[in-house]
């Protein structure tokens, strides 16, 4: 297998952890490039369920080294809750397998008491932020005043930028909010145990990317969240704070963009998505109730329950031609089955305009009136096919039409959770 990158094309939740877990098999290392511990990857392996936050999907296979990039915004008391979790079911988190860039900016207890303040605030309709600090990370990485994971190595350096950082948190705090200042010395001592156990996974994940393509090893990127969340081509701004699309992986992994190999693009056979937002093939019936219970759509961050709907051809065909995919990667099918008949949005009308992509104005995803063609849908279960004559009739009819209509091959079809419950159709 040459480089991969996995790229969710909706708004997240596609299955990516499975996904990346699957491939794992065939790559030597895996590399997280963006976001932070809002994005959940559930995985089931022989009836097992792991959740993961930070760490790439790839720890739970022994022998494999998980990078964790510079693109990424890392809280250190998650990570350590992870390392724990994981070495308590007998996994390898040793740092010889698991390497975090100095790069990579750190969220900080004040990250994450402004993203709840300026959540509670917020008058009208709310962003759905998930609270971790996330967007105040980001911000402070591009203000140039971020703390970054190296700095615990220097702790006169922490104490300067965990002090500079509070005078202006400190001031907004107290005018805007009302609520008691932070003083550095605490803060400082509330990271301290995390940050020394953060120290010793530091790392040249550069580096180790270089010398991996020196040798011909292969390189999983994992990615977050969806394409339709990202910051500049999301439905702004109801997106997260990180760029998400395929372009993202060499900046945010910290390798050439040469090096990235397949886009393979997730698509969840329905539409699903987490918090507020446009969503123009949402149901508000029984077939949306079906979708979500069934599908288990509830978000493994927050327990949210998703909105669910239609496949919406509009937003994967932006998705396409955003990151480049090359290869489709199916998920959830089996949760069409006992469905009569299936929808799948075709086009959207803005104002008397029909549009094969998203409008690009701001709000404009929200006043679109989505075109509906219908399928026929089957009755079978699938979740026991292992291949794709295993399929009945009126599922193979509907992935295909999927590759006709994005003009892209669907090279693998998950029909359960487990790992074993995949046809792939690469070879």
């Amino acid at each position: 297998m040459s480089n991969v990158a996995v790229i969710g094309t909706q708004w997240g939740d596609e299955g990516k952890g499975k996904i990346v877990d699957l491939l794992t098999e065939e790559a030597e290392l895996i590399v997280r490039f963006q976001g932070g511990n809002n994005a959940g990857h559930t995985l089931v392996v022989d009836g097992e369920t792991f959740i993961l936050h930070l760490i790439p999907s790839g720890i739970l296979h022994p022998g494999k080294t998980c990078l964790i990039g510079n693109g990424v915004v890392l809280d250190p008391e998650v990570f350590c809750r992870e390392l724990d979790g994981l070495a308590a079911r007998g996994i390898d988190v040793r740092p010889e397998r698991l390497v975090v860039s100095p790069k990579t900016h750190v969220i900080m207890p004040y990250h994450r008491l402004l993203d709840r303040l300026r959540e509670e605030k917020r008058t009208g309709e709310k962003i759905g932020t998930t609270g971790r600090g996330i967007g105040p990370c980001y911000e402070d990485k591009a203000a140039r005043i971020g703390i970054r994971a190296g700095d615990f190595l220097e702790p006169d350096l922490l104490r300067d930028k965990v002090i500079q950082a509070l005078d202006e948190k400190n001031a907004l705090f107290a005018s805007h909010y009302g609520v008691e200042a932070l003083s550095a010395q605490e803060v400082l001592r509330s990271v301290f145990a995390h940050g020394q156990r953060l120290s010793a996974y530091l790392g040249d994940v550069s580096e180790h990317l270089a010398r991996a393509e020196a040798q011909g090893k292969t390189v999983l990127f994992e990615g977050a969240q969806g394409t339709h969340l990202d910051i500049d081509h999301g439905t702004y701004p109801f997106v997260t704070s990180s760029n998400t699309v395929a372009g993202n992986a060499s900046a945010g992994a910290g390798c050439s963009p040469l090096a990235l190999g397949t886009i393979m693009g997730l698509v969840k056979a329905y539409t699903t998505r987490v918090g507020a937002g446009p969503f123009p093939s949402e149901l508000f019936d029984a077939t949306g109730d079906y979708l979500q219970q069934k599908g288990g759509e509830f978000g493994a961050t927050t327990g949210r329950k998703r909105r669910c709907g239609w496949l919406d051809l509009v937003l994967l065909r932006e998705s396409i031609r955003l990151n480049g995919v090359s290869q489709i990667v199916l998920t959830k099918l089996d949760v069409l089955s006992g469905l009569e008949r299936i929808a799948i949005c075709t086009e959207y009308v803005l104002h008397g305009q029909t549009l094969r992509h998203p409008p690009q104005g701001q709000g404009q995803l929200g006043q679109v009136c989505p075109v509906y063609e219908e399928m026929e849908g089957w009755s079978e279960d699938i979740g026991q096919a292992k291949s794709w004559d295993d399929l009945p009739q009126a599922a193979k009819n509907y992935v295909q039409r999927l590759e006709r209509e994005l003009h892209t091959p669907v090279s693998i079809i998950s029909v359960g959770s487990d790992r074993v419950q995949t046809i792939d159709r690469r070879n």
